[in-house]
Protein backbone atom coordinates (compact mmCIF):
# COMPACT_ATOMS: atom_id res chain seq x y z
CA UNK A 1 0.00 0.00 0.00
CA UNK A 2 0.88 3.56 -0.23
CA UNK A 3 0.46 6.64 1.90
CA UNK A 4 -1.39 9.11 0.53
CA UNK A 5 -0.28 12.71 0.19
CA UNK A 6 -3.49 15.07 1.19
CA UNK A 7 -4.12 18.33 -0.73
CA UNK A 8 -6.51 21.27 0.26
CA UNK A 9 -9.33 19.37 -0.12
CA UNK A 10 -11.37 17.90 2.98
CA UNK A 11 -11.07 14.48 2.28
CA UNK A 12 -8.98 11.58 4.17
CA UNK A 13 -8.62 7.93 2.59
CA UNK A 14 -10.55 5.03 3.87
CA UNK A 15 -8.86 4.23 7.38
CA UNK A 16 -8.45 0.33 6.74
CA UNK A 17 -5.87 1.60 4.12
CA UNK A 18 -3.16 2.53 6.49
CA UNK A 19 0.43 0.69 6.10
CA UNK A 20 0.65 -1.76 8.89
CA UNK A 21 2.30 0.67 11.39
CA UNK A 22 -0.93 2.52 11.35
CA UNK A 23 0.36 5.69 8.86
CA UNK A 24 -2.89 6.30 6.49
CA UNK A 25 -1.86 10.01 4.84
CA UNK A 26 0.42 12.90 5.14
CA UNK A 27 -0.24 16.62 4.09
CA UNK A 28 -3.16 18.79 4.70
CA UNK A 29 -3.59 21.24 7.71
CA UNK A 30 -4.86 21.32 11.16
CA UNK A 31 -8.10 23.84 10.47
CA UNK A 32 -10.82 22.55 13.10
CA UNK A 33 -12.90 20.97 9.88
CA UNK A 34 -10.44 18.62 9.20
CA UNK A 35 -9.44 17.70 12.62
CA UNK A 36 -13.61 16.33 13.04
CA UNK A 37 -13.35 15.02 9.91
CA UNK A 38 -10.57 12.90 10.98
CA UNK A 39 -11.84 11.88 14.72
CA UNK A 40 -14.70 10.92 12.93
CA UNK A 41 -13.38 8.33 10.94
CA UNK A 42 -10.72 6.73 13.66
CA UNK A 43 -7.67 9.17 12.61
CA UNK A 44 -5.76 11.27 14.35
CA UNK A 45 -2.40 13.85 13.67
CA UNK A 46 1.21 12.96 15.48
CA UNK A 47 4.07 14.35 13.90
CA UNK A 48 7.23 16.29 15.32
CA UNK A 49 8.38 19.57 14.86
CA UNK A 50 10.51 18.79 11.70
CA UNK A 51 8.14 16.35 9.96
CA UNK A 52 5.19 17.03 7.84
CA UNK A 53 1.54 16.52 9.05
CA UNK A 54 1.46 13.11 9.38
CA UNK A 55 -2.06 10.97 9.52
CA UNK A 56 -2.85 7.69 11.16
CA UNK A 57 -5.45 5.19 12.45
CA UNK A 58 -4.39 2.16 13.96
CA UNK A 59 -5.07 -1.67 14.38
CA UNK A 60 -5.02 -3.09 16.82
CA UNK A 61 -6.28 0.71 18.75
CA UNK A 62 -6.42 0.97 22.44
CA UNK A 63 -9.33 1.88 24.32
CA UNK A 64 -11.03 2.72 28.00
CA UNK A 65 -14.28 2.00 28.32
CA UNK A 66 -15.13 4.39 31.12
CA UNK A 67 -16.79 2.03 33.86
CA UNK A 68 -13.75 -0.39 33.53
CA UNK A 69 -11.14 2.31 34.85
CA UNK A 70 -8.87 1.04 37.66
CA UNK A 71 -8.86 2.35 40.69
CA UNK A 72 -6.22 1.99 42.92
CA UNK A 73 -5.89 1.71 46.59
CA UNK A 74 -3.95 4.91 46.84
CA UNK A 75 -6.06 6.62 43.96
CA UNK A 76 -8.56 5.74 46.03
CA UNK A 77 -7.04 7.40 49.40
CA UNK A 78 -5.59 10.38 47.33
CA UNK A 79 -9.81 11.08 46.03
CA UNK A 80 -11.25 10.85 49.48
CA UNK A 81 -8.32 12.60 50.91
CA UNK A 82 -10.02 15.80 49.18
CA UNK A 83 -5.83 16.89 48.54
CA UNK A 84 -6.94 18.57 45.23
CA UNK A 85 -9.63 20.45 43.22
CA UNK A 86 -10.77 19.51 40.01
CA UNK A 87 -11.84 22.01 37.32
CA UNK A 88 -12.78 21.48 33.33
CA UNK A 89 -11.87 23.46 30.56
CA UNK A 90 -10.69 26.81 32.57
CA UNK A 91 -7.25 26.22 31.67
CA UNK A 92 -7.17 24.44 28.73
CA UNK A 93 -4.08 26.38 27.15
CA UNK A 94 -1.99 25.77 30.55
CA UNK A 95 -2.55 21.91 30.26
CA UNK A 96 -1.82 21.32 26.63
CA UNK A 97 1.72 23.72 27.08
CA UNK A 98 2.59 21.55 30.11
CA UNK A 99 1.73 18.54 28.03
CA UNK A 100 4.18 19.21 25.69
CA UNK A 101 6.64 19.95 28.06
CA UNK A 102 6.72 16.74 30.18
CA UNK A 103 9.56 14.40 30.28
CA UNK A 104 8.37 11.10 28.73
CA UNK A 105 9.68 8.09 29.33
CA UNK A 106 11.59 6.26 26.13
CA UNK A 107 10.77 9.20 23.94
CA UNK A 108 12.73 12.13 22.82
CA UNK A 109 10.92 15.50 22.23
CA UNK A 110 7.31 16.06 22.04
CA UNK A 111 4.57 15.40 19.14
CA UNK A 112 3.08 18.68 20.59
CA UNK A 113 4.42 20.81 19.00
CA UNK A 114 3.47 24.90 18.30
CA UNK A 115 1.18 23.99 15.18
CA UNK A 116 -0.62 21.03 17.56
CA UNK A 117 -0.58 23.39 20.19
CA UNK A 118 -2.65 26.50 17.92
CA UNK A 119 -5.15 23.44 16.36
CA UNK A 120 -6.40 22.02 19.84
CA UNK A 121 -6.51 25.68 20.96
CA UNK A 122 -9.16 26.25 17.76
CA UNK A 123 -10.33 23.01 18.38
CA UNK A 124 -10.76 24.28 22.11
CA UNK A 125 -12.93 27.69 21.15
CA UNK A 126 -15.41 25.75 18.71
CA UNK A 127 -16.16 23.71 21.79
CA UNK A 128 -14.78 21.14 20.57
CA UNK A 129 -11.38 20.29 22.71
CA UNK A 130 -11.45 19.90 26.16
CA UNK A 131 -9.43 19.68 29.29
CA UNK A 132 -9.52 18.39 32.83
CA UNK A 133 -7.38 20.30 35.48
CA UNK A 134 -6.18 19.24 38.79
CA UNK A 135 -5.00 22.10 41.39
CA UNK A 136 -3.39 21.60 44.71
CA UNK A 137 -2.78 25.18 46.22
CA UNK A 138 -3.89 26.94 43.35
CA UNK A 139 -0.56 25.15 41.33
CA UNK A 140 -1.61 23.14 38.42
CA UNK A 141 -0.71 19.74 39.88
CA UNK A 142 -1.67 17.66 36.79
CA UNK A 143 -4.47 17.32 33.61
CA UNK A 144 -5.77 15.93 30.69
CA UNK A 145 -7.14 17.09 26.97
CA UNK A 146 -8.35 15.68 24.10
CA UNK A 147 -11.43 15.81 21.63
CA UNK A 148 -15.17 15.01 22.32
CA UNK A 149 -17.14 13.80 19.16
CA UNK A 150 -20.86 12.56 19.83
CA UNK A 151 -19.97 10.26 22.53
CA UNK A 152 -16.81 9.12 22.43
CA UNK A 153 -13.58 11.09 23.94
CA UNK A 154 -10.33 11.22 21.90
CA UNK A 155 -7.73 11.39 24.16
CA UNK A 156 -4.69 13.12 23.65
CA UNK A 157 -2.18 13.52 26.21
CA UNK A 158 -2.11 13.80 30.01
CA UNK A 159 0.50 15.20 32.40
CA UNK A 160 1.56 15.10 36.09
CA UNK A 161 3.69 17.26 38.59
CA UNK A 162 2.35 16.01 41.70
CA UNK A 163 1.64 11.93 42.09
CA UNK A 164 -1.74 10.97 41.46
CA UNK A 165 -2.85 14.06 39.75
CA UNK A 166 -3.07 12.74 36.15
CA UNK A 167 -4.96 9.57 37.41
CA UNK A 168 -7.23 12.09 39.47
CA UNK A 169 -8.31 14.12 36.30
CA UNK A 170 -8.86 10.42 34.75
CA UNK A 171 -11.34 9.87 37.40
CA UNK A 172 -12.89 12.67 37.13
CA UNK A 173 -13.35 12.71 33.78
CA UNK A 174 -14.80 9.02 33.20
CA UNK A 175 -17.39 10.18 35.78
CA UNK A 176 -18.65 13.30 34.43
CA UNK A 177 -18.52 10.87 30.77
CA UNK A 178 -20.93 8.20 32.17
CA UNK A 179 -22.91 10.61 33.56
CA UNK A 180 -23.41 12.16 29.79
CA UNK A 181 -23.38 8.32 28.10
CA UNK A 182 -20.26 8.35 26.84
CA UNK A 183 -19.13 5.25 25.40
CA UNK A 184 -15.52 5.17 24.79
CA UNK A 185 -12.62 6.92 25.38
CA UNK A 186 -10.12 6.47 22.20
CA UNK A 187 -6.41 6.26 23.76
CA UNK A 188 -5.10 5.68 20.23
CA UNK A 189 -1.91 4.05 20.71
CA UNK A 190 -0.81 1.11 23.18
CA UNK A 191 1.27 2.01 26.33
CA UNK A 192 1.54 -0.31 29.70
CA UNK A 193 0.53 3.11 31.78
CA UNK A 194 -3.01 3.08 29.91
CA UNK A 195 -3.35 -0.83 29.96
CA UNK A 196 -2.48 -0.61 34.22
CA UNK A 197 -5.42 2.02 34.30
CA UNK A 198 -7.77 -0.52 32.31
CA UNK A 199 -7.28 0.50 29.04
CA UNK A 200 -7.64 -2.70 26.24
CA UNK A 201 -6.98 -2.99 22.98
CA UNK A 202 -9.58 -3.93 20.22
CA UNK A 203 -9.16 -4.48 16.79
CA UNK A 204 -9.44 -1.91 13.45
CA UNK A 205 -12.67 -3.47 12.88
CA UNK A 206 -13.97 -3.35 16.50
CA UNK A 207 -12.86 0.39 16.94
CA UNK A 208 -14.77 1.29 13.64
CA UNK A 209 -18.48 0.29 14.78
CA UNK A 210 -18.03 1.53 18.51
CA UNK A 211 -17.08 4.50 16.86
CA UNK A 212 -20.11 4.43 14.56
CA UNK A 213 -22.35 4.06 17.46
CA UNK A 214 -21.05 6.74 19.41
CA UNK A 215 -21.33 9.00 17.00
CA UNK A 216 -24.91 8.44 16.50
CA UNK A 217 -25.92 10.46 20.02
CA UNK A 218 -25.53 14.09 19.43
CA UNK A 219 -22.07 16.24 20.55
CA UNK A 220 -22.17 18.03 23.90
CA UNK A 221 -20.30 20.80 21.93
CA UNK A 222 -19.57 23.88 24.26
CA UNK A 223 -17.11 24.68 27.41
CA UNK A 224 -17.49 21.49 29.39
CA UNK A 225 -16.64 23.96 32.66
CA UNK A 226 -19.75 24.26 35.62
CA UNK A 227 -19.54 27.70 35.19
CA UNK A 228 -20.82 27.52 31.20
CA UNK A 229 -23.82 26.48 29.41
CA UNK A 230 -23.51 23.71 27.12
CA UNK A 231 -25.23 23.10 23.88
CA UNK A 232 -26.26 20.09 22.43
CA UNK A 233 -25.59 19.72 18.67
Amino acid sequence: MSVYILTDDLIFPPPELAEKDGLLAIGGDLRPERLLLAYSMGIFPWFDEDSPIMWWSLDPRMVLFPDKLKVSASLRQTLRSGRFQVTFDEAFDQVITACAEVNRQHQDGTWINSQMIKAYQALHRAGCAHSVEVWRENQLAGGLYGVSLGRIFFGESMFFRQSNASKVALWHLTERLKEWGFQLIDAQQQTQHLRSLGAETVTGEAFKKLLRRALQSATIRGSWSLKSKKSVL
